[in-house]
């Protein structure tokens, strides 16, 4: 173990020790379900970091249930009042998230059997691409600005306040935009992952931010250089898998020249990701409670746990 400013650091074998002991299993196949484009998890990570991991918020889980008995009590309510426990993640487009998210939000299902978890991303908040092209914008999607963060931060203190079924808009990764009509239902969850590139960041001329509702958040990191090569392996299997379908955003990328395409998406990354990753994602890494760090092969080399 390492210490660092204000955190502790452990390798793979050290952070393993912290295992807990009603380990929840995970069958290859949902493993297999869970796991984004291109990105790699296995049993032994499941067992040697993500199950220290959920021992971990199991703890922060009931020292939470533990604070909202005790404010309970002091306002004289006859009842807890249902207030979800809320996970941010956070990290760079194309490092893993959403596979850190589904696998957190499966072990904790099956940790809680009687409670609900539910799994959100913050991609249903980017404002539509007619409302990006409109705002002269489009070329920055992703950064602070292309984000509707008032409906997010409704969207956050609804759910924080128990305030009956809520719905978010849906972003489909297919269409590369705003699916008309169609929402995502958090439904009185006890527990709700909120994943996104955006989450950490801190407010900008607002009172509150999305991270003010976090109790535990974590952020996946890994090499800049590595993140975009796994960016554009995603890139060429979403082109493997569009070519067939018109209607898909990728299709004209994947009809035309590969090479064509390659070079746009590099310059994607550049001119784009690269840009808000320095600027505005990775400054927000140490706010997290943990950090996990990748190396080749999405492999977690390293967990930062904060001290404070």
């Amino acid at each position: 173990m390492q210490s660092e400013m204000n955190f502790y650091k452990f390798d793979r074998a050290e952070w393993s020790q912290f295992h807990s002991q009603n380990f929840t299993s995970v069958t290859d196949a949902e493993l297999a379900q869970l796991r984004s484009l291109n990105d790699e998890i296995s049993l032994d990570d499941v067992k040697t970091i993500y199950s220290p991991l959920r021992h971990l918020i199991h703890i922060r889980y009931e020292d939470y249930q533990g604070d909202m008995f005790t404010l309970s009590r002091f306002l004289g309510m006859q009842r807890n009042p249902h207030t979800p426990f809320i996970i941010g993640i956070a990290g760079s487009v194309a490092v893993g998230k959403s596979t850190t998210a589904r696998l957190l939000q499966l072990l904790l299902s099956r940790a809680y059997p009687d409670k609900r978890v539910q799994q959100i991303t913050t991609d249903g908040f980017l404002y539509p691409n007619a409302e990006l092209e409109r705002r002269g914008i489009l070329d920055r999607k992703g950064f602070p600005e292309s984000y509707d963060m008032q409906l997010l931060i409704h969207f956050m203190n609804n759910v924080k306040n128990a305030s009956g079924v809520v719905r978010a808009p849906k972003y489909s990764h297919q269409i590369y935009d705003i699916v008309p009509d169609e929402y995502e239902v958090i439904d009185r969850p006890d527990i709700l992952i909120v994943e996104g590139i955006n989450v950490l960041q801190l407010p900008s001329k607002q009172p509150i931010y999305v991270s003010d509702y976090f109790d535990f958040s974590i952020y996946v990191d890994a090499d800049p250089t590595l993140i975009e090569q796994w960016y554009l392996e995603r890139f060429g299997i979403l082109l493997d898998t569009a070519f067939t379908d018109p209607s898909n955003y990728y299709y004209q990328y994947a009809i035309g020249n590969r090479k064509d395409a390659f070079d746009m998406a590099r310059k994607v990354w550049r001119d784009v990701n690269l840009k808000n990753l320095k600027e505005y994602i990775l400054p927000t890494k140490n706010r997290a409670d943990v950090i996990l760090h990748k190396t080749t092969g999405h492999k977690i080399d390293q967990v930062a746990l904060r001290k404070w």
